[in-house]
């Protein structure tokens, strides 16, 4: 048996609280196809349930129509949904592929890096159905895997798990378009480092001795290819998601409540068309915000 997937497969059962749980159950109803849901996150570790949730949820098959069709193309379709659980509302971004495109990524297969980068970090698969677990179970080992060999590829020769880690988070970062300020890689270490330890140990074991020179340069130029086309693949995925993105105006509006006190009413106009009714919606923040510093 390998080691690596066991120690994936008892994270993978990491319970989650009650309304973390209903809400994963209620997007199974959401989605017709779902085979399975992962949920991840800072949430995951903190519990806050304060701010949004954010869960995969792995299909059988695209969506129909359009959408299906640029989802084939250019993963995941990205969606927000709200729901509440006695008596609080609670509030989820999700990311949603089919089973079969999360496999291939997650084994490295493609050039992109997000999701073998995201779910080399903790995650709780809360529902499957009987013949998805299994499968989920692999595809995050392999992700594991993925992540930990391009670890051992870009880190420092012999190094540390922390200081393989840290040179993977770091080139990954670089190679996206993010938000988060320089050093984010620390914080996401820092959490529970042992835990990090155990699975490039487990990498390495499974592995069974140390990297080749070889494989090591061939790693490092499929590196290279990946960060050359991270962030045109993220700037590809903003534009889609700017046409795609279902519940774009409700969680806009959200954000904005939440970050600046302006409340921001929902038309149904607004909900169809949010690109469109963006630059109203800022002007009427720049105004109050204004308004407020006036003395």
């Amino acid at each position: 048996m390998s080691r690596l997937r066991d120690l994936v497969a008892a994270e993978l059962s990491t319970s989650t609280p009650a309304p973390i749980t209903a809400f994963a159950e209620h997007l199974t109803t959401v989605f017709p196809s779902a085979r399975a849901v992962l949920f991840y996150g800072s949430i995951l570790r903190t519990g806050d349930l304060s701010g949004v949730l954010d869960y995969y949820v792995l299909t059988e098959r695209p969506p129909a129509g359009w959408r299906g069709f640029f989802t084939r193309i250019l993963w995941p379709d990205v969606s927000y949904h709200e729901m509440t659980h006695e008596g609080r509302t609670l509030r989820a971004k999700v990311a949603s592929m089919t089973l079969g495109q999360f496999e291939r990524a997650a084994a490295g297969t493609t050039k992109d890096t997000t999701i073998w980068a995201r779910f080399v970090q903790p995650c709780a698969l809360i529902w499957a159905d009987r013949d998805a677990r299994q499968a989920v179970i692999d595809a995050v080992t392999d992700a594991c895997r993925t992540a930990g060999r391009f670890a051992i590829a870009l880190g420092p020769v012999r190094g540390s798990p922390h200081a393989l880690w840290t040179a993977l988070f770091r080139e990954t970062y670089k190679a996206e378009l993010r938000v988060e300020k320089a050093g984010r890689e620390v914080s996401i270490l820092t959490f529970d480092p042992l835990r990090y330890d155990h699975v490039m140990e487990a990498v390495q074991a499974d592995e069974g001795g140390a990297m080749t020179e070889e494989e090591r340069a061939r790693l490092k130029k499929a590196w290279s290819v990946r960060r050359l086309l991270g962030k045109p693949l993220n700037v590809a995925r903003l534009m889609k998601a700017a046409f795609t993105f279902q519940g774009a105006s409700r969680y806009a509006a959200w954000k904005i409540e939440r970050h600046t006190g302006v409340p921001v009413e929902v038309t149904p106009w607004r909900e169809r068309h949010p690109i469109l009714s963006a630059p109203a919606v800022l002007l009427k923040v720049w105004k109050n915000r204004r308004r407020q510093s006036s003395p």
